[in-house]
């Protein structure tokens, strides 16, 4: 292998490289051939998981959370993650903007209409009415649980097992990297190579899943627009349009193209919702806000540890419950970006301390998710009409967004703005968002494989990069084909099964970090101190 890496001018360990890209086109022709059974083997997968260890993910997330809360605030939270007299590379605002435009940007313009109005028509709690004001908290409680610290702990705690081992201890960087006290030198072999491996193709179907989530909902924006009749090729379409971007950024790097598309795209959707806290009802979504951090704190140890497990098993799906379509899909796909964001997160987090990691990374991007949430939540469903009232005095209106979004999820958001000026302005500017973020997920996943396999934050060749970014539009476009009609069921099956061996992987970097700690001699005053202002 290392002598056709040499003539196709690689620098990657051969290994990781031809198997991780060998494994990726079987998969491609494989969908091409046999789409049918491939589905329905997906089906199966996810059917199982929903209904048998569906209360693992949720209980595990939870683990992981107080775990990363305890670290934090440990002795240990002063350790830096590099060199004991490293400093950040960012500045805070730069550090955040990279965070939410790689890490959930592309989610928040998903699901910041979608999945409130979801839970606001069709209440997953039982004994709630549908469009009343127990449904609206509730619809909130339940968006913000599943998109806030526990989406982001998920991030983070891979995000800090590579910091605190390839920053601190100079290892290579791969995932592998992170199992070194329990495994030693052994991620040098066969071991450390399947991880790898695991952790690239992980990678690849969640950002290609994220990919055909994102081009559904930019073609349900050019029907909106334009009229366009949206079908699989459009879908298509778009993926290239959206690869092709993705594919410059890659040749500009990490601190040109990923830093650069991450401070527009943040302007760009703050602007968004500063419009809709203005043109909307500004009285009302600002009572909202400071409600919804209320709705969140209150809910959120109920909501947390639900396992819904006094439902019934669907006899069409034989799924258990409703959280397979909703939690546990969550879970399930958020770790399968774990380690494309967590390698992305660790490098531009160096120089931090662990506490500031920690905080940084779980509550930043979450008091915003909440204000994104309490701002589009609140205002779509007051559209919509929350109560027998105010869907009274509606008359014929009421109702018509939770039917836009129950006809397609990806339409949500571009429905959304028909009831605010300018709308097709809006609308259009609401593509270009959601196109960026999608392009900026693809090409920092991109620059992030091509890390796991070189084994260096040095970018490797161009065309190695551009083939990552190429291939994660092209098991995108076979996933979107696969799925077809069924759009976003298909695509939920697929990650669901794919995130299950990545969960249990991340789940095994608490025990490594345990002993990583163990091992630092942290009676020194000078690990992890502050800086003076002399020294500034």
């Amino acid at each position: 292998m290392k002598h056709w890496a040499d003539r196709m001018g690689l620098r990657t360990d051969p290994a990781i490289f031809f198997i991780s890209a060998i494994c990726t086109v079987v998969f491609v022709i494989a969908l091409v051939i046999a789409p049918e059974p491939i589905g329905d083997a997906f089906a199966a997968g996810r059917a199982w998981i929903v209904s048998h260890i569906g209360w693992f993910f949720i209980l595990g997330v939870n683990v992981w959370l107080g775990f990363l809360i305890w670290a934090a605030m440990s002795r240990h939270g002063h350790i830096r993650l590099g060199p004991r007299d490293s400093r950040p590379d960012y500045t805070n605002l730069s550090w955040f903007t990279m965070l939410f435009a790689g890490g959930i940007g592309t989610v928040l313009m998903f699901w910041g209409v979608a999945e409130p109005m979801s839970h606001f028509s069709t209440p997953p709690l039982p004994g709630v009415e549908p469009h009343s004001t127990e449904a609206a908290k509730d619809a909130i409680s339940i968006a913000t649980y599943h998109l806030a610290l526990h989406t982001w702990a998920i991030f983070a705690l891979p995000g800090l097992a590579f910091a605190y081992f390839i920053n601190r201890y100079d290892l290579p960087v791969r995932v592998s990297s992170v199992f070194y006290p329990l495994l030693k030198e052994r991620i040098y072999g066969s071991w450390g190579k399947a991880i790898d491996i695991a952790a690239v193709l992980g990678t690849l179907f969640g950002v290609a899943v994220s990919l055909g989530l994102g081009s559904s909902q930019i073609a349900a924006g050019l029907t909106s627009l334009f009229g366009l009749e949206d079908t699989v090729t459009l879908k298509v379409v778009i993926l290239t349009v959206l690869t092709a971007v993705a594919v410059v950024s890659i040749v500009a790097g990490l601190d040109k193209g990923v830093k650069l598309l991450s401070n527009i795209n943040i302007g760009m959707a703050v602007g968004l919702m500063i419009f809709v806290l203005i043109c909307g009802s500004t009285l009302f979504l600002l009572r909202g806000i400071v409600e919804t951090f209320g709705l969140y704190f209150g809910n959120l140890p109920r909501l947390a540890f639900w396992n819904d497990m006094l439902a019934d098993i669907n006899p069409d799906t034989d799924e258990w419950g409703w959280q397979g379509s909703w939690t546990v899909f969550y879970w399930a796909w958020t770790v399968t970006w774990s380690p494309f964001i967590g390698l992305f997160v660790a490098r531009i987090s160096r120089g931090r301390t662990i506490r500031e990691f920690v905080f940084g990374v779980l509550m930043a991007p979450s008091l915003f998710t909440l204000i994104w949430f309490a701002i589009f939540g609140w205002q779509a469903m007051e559209i919509d009409g929350i109560g027998a009232a105010a869907r009274e005095a509606l008359g014929d209106q009421a109702g018509a967004l939770s039917d836009a979004v129950a006809e397609s999820v990806p339409l949500a958001m571009f429905a959304f703005f028909e009831a605010f000026p300018f709308a097709t302005i809006v609308q259009g500017i609401a593509v270009v968002v959601v196109a960026i973020f999608f392009a900026t997920s693809s090409d920092s996943a991109s620059l992030v494989v091509d890390m796991l396999c070189t084994g260096s934050s040095t970018p490797g060749p161009v065309h190695q990069r551009v083939f990552w970014g190429v291939s994660e539009g092209l098991v995108a476009a076979m996933l979107i084909v696969l799925a077809g009609d069924a759009g976003l069921t298909a695509l939920q099956q697929v990650i669901t099964v794919v995130g299950l061996p990545i969960f249990c992987l991340v789940f095994m970097m608490i025990p490594s970090i345990i002993l990583g700690f163990r091992n630092e001699d942290i009676d020194h005053i000078n690990i992890g101190k502050r800086p003076g202002l002399s020294e500034f």
